[in-house]
């Protein structure tokens, strides 16, 4: 606990790469025609309103879409194209057979982390917002955009016009190194197993197809077949403003060398994982954690983060949060702050889990743009009781005596004996351990007393 481990020292992006207000005034720019959409639904139709969607994936109604294209001066298929940009970009969030505002639209005018985090969110998602021409093999296609982080990264390095010819080659070359590494290497990424690229990272969640299409005998890449797919990926980039194209060449605008510059980064991080828990389960990385000071812990959370895919690590983290240490369960949110927006529907599934809710209810507050100092107030008093012993318990089983003691003055109840009261009431399955626990820890005799005597009456059923 008082060994301060070494820091990494912050990375700074490429020189000549713009100011955080400047690139978010560029996301602006960008997605200002999904965000004057999601604007006008949230006025017009309300939080998830019957008719904002149609189809049971929160695709605009034609008549949602009519009224806007009036209400905006746009032709329909301007808006239905500006809302499905909204929700790539997480400005629309979809929830079941509804969409809603998302947390990034609330914060689209004051905060641009969230204006460039909806735009790397659109980024990443390059090949849904551009879909490919419905003569293209899937398998092809899914090959390809597995192998466009290699050529992002190079155009990333060259730091200025790469000619398509040049960008081919290179392709062809990471798409013959997909084929075999899949008769090689299979790599599981439902969990995790096997061996990938670091490059891989940066894949779309689309391209996991290519991880399981099967190759017996893998063959070369025919660059004639590749070109024109080569043409609808820098064509599908380029309608994201990650790069320019044209004239037989690509550039990476300001924001895409930004983007890919963020998620090397990443890669980097990960590989740098501070205290060597990058490889295990989620369980054994939030214990290697607890002994870390919240920075440290925050810098490991986010290699162990970087180093899999979102939605297993958001499932490993849900269930470790399940286990009996609550120690755990208060590592596993603070982890599940760390990855944001992305965790939000498991999140909010678990509200319902009485262990889980005061967790997942502070969580969603705070998200939802709650001061973290009066997210508490989200909370019942039961709820914020039950939470309080959830956490004695964490103290009572790694922390010290003096802790629990302080603890005490953390709690609502304006003394002991209507905590002791309430303490009983809300039936936390560790409330005789961490009374016993309290009262061998409080110097004062009498209060000591008091606290073995509620404990003794919660074993006994009084």
């Amino acid at each position: 606990m008082n060994q301060r481990p070494a820091r990494r020292p912050a990375p700074r992006p490429p020189e000549g790469t713009p100011a955080p207000a400047e690139l978010a005034r560029m996301a602006r720019s960008r997605l200002a025609g999904a965000a004057r959409v999601a604007h006008w639904a949230d006025a017009a139709l309300g939080p998830g309103s019957d008719g904002a969607t149609a189809d049971g994936k929160a695709t605009l109604s034609d008549a949602s879409a009519e009224r806007a294209s009036e209400d905006l001066g746009l032709t329909v298929a301007q808006v239905l194209a500006d809302w499905d940009t909204a929700r790539l970009a997480g400005l629309v969030e979809v929830h079941g057979d509804s969409a809603r505002p998302g947390w990034r639209l609330r914060a689209w005018d004051r905060d641009d982390s969230a204006v460039l985090r909806g735009w790397v969110a659109l980024f990443d998602a390059w090949s849904l917002a551009h879909p490919e021409p419905a003569e293209f093999e899937p398998a092809a296609v899914a090959e390809v955009v597995s192998a466009m982080p290699q050529v992002l990264s190079f155009l990333q390095l060259s730091a200025g016009p790469v000619p398509v010819e040049q960008l081919l080659d290179l392709l062809g070359q990471r798409v013959t190194e997909l084929r075999t590494e899949r008769c090689e290497v299979p790599y599981d990424t439902e969990h995790g197993t096997g061996t990938a690229k670091p490059l891989a990272a940066l894949r779309s969640a689309d391209a996991a197809q290519a991880d399981r299409a099967a190759a017996e005998d893998p063959a070369p890449a025919d660059e004639a077949e590749l070109a024109p797919l080569l043409d609808w990926s820098l064509h599908a980039l380029a309608s994201v403003g990650a790069l320019t194209y044209g004239d037989g060449q690509a550039t990476l605008t300001p924001l895409g060398s930004w983007a890919v510059w963020v998620k090397l980064e990443q890669i980097c991080v990960a590989a740098q994982s501070p205290a060597g828990n990058i490889e295990v389960a989620a369980e054994e990385m939030l214990r290697g954690c607890a002994q870390l000071r919240p920075n440290a812990a925050r810098a490991e959370y986010r290699a162990w983060l970087a180093a899999r895919p979102v939605g297993g690590a958001v499932t490993e983290l849900v269930d470790a949060a399940r286990g009996e240490d609550a120690l755990l369960r208060g590592l596993a949110f603070e982890a599940l702050r760390v990855v944001g927006a992305p965790a939000e529907p498991d999140v909010r599934a678990v509200v319902d889990e009485p262990t889980l809710r005061p967790y997942a209810l502070l969580w969603l507050a705070e998200h939802d743009g709650i001061d973290p100092e009066d997210a508490h107030e989200v909370l019942t008093r039961e709820e914020a009781t039950w939470l309080w012993v959830d956490t004695a318990a964490a103290v009572a089983d790694h922390g010290e005596a003096p802790l629990l003691v302080r603890h005490l003055e953390s709690a609502l109840q304006p003394t002991v004996p209507a905590l002791l009261d309430e303490v009983r009431a809300v039936g936390h399955p560790r409330t005789v351990q961490v009374l016993v626990a309290l009262a061998a820890a409080h110097p004062d005799p009498a209060l000591a007393k008091a606290v073995r005597r509620a404990a003794f009456q919660v074993h006994t059923g009084g």
